[in-house]
């Protein structure tokens, strides 16, 4: 098995390892009901995408 021939520094170490990360998602405020929610995604809350209702919200706030 191969063994690197020098020891890798902690500059080189950490210069490697910048794009490792954590992201925080990006949200956005519903325009209708002004709930959190993700870009480009119907409101889970109000059921509505640009304008318009696409999913029906009423039947699962009876249950």
């Amino acid at each position: 098995m191969a063994v690197p021939f020098r020891r890798t520094s902690k500059t080189k170490k950490r210069m490697r390892r910048t794009h490792l990360k954590k992201t925080a998602p990006t949200l956005t405020k519903c325009p209708k009901c002004g709930a959190t929610i993700r870009p480009h995604r119907a409101c889970t809350k109000c059921g509505y995408y640009a304008g318009k209702e696409v999913i029906s919200v009423a039947s699962k706030e009876e249950k």
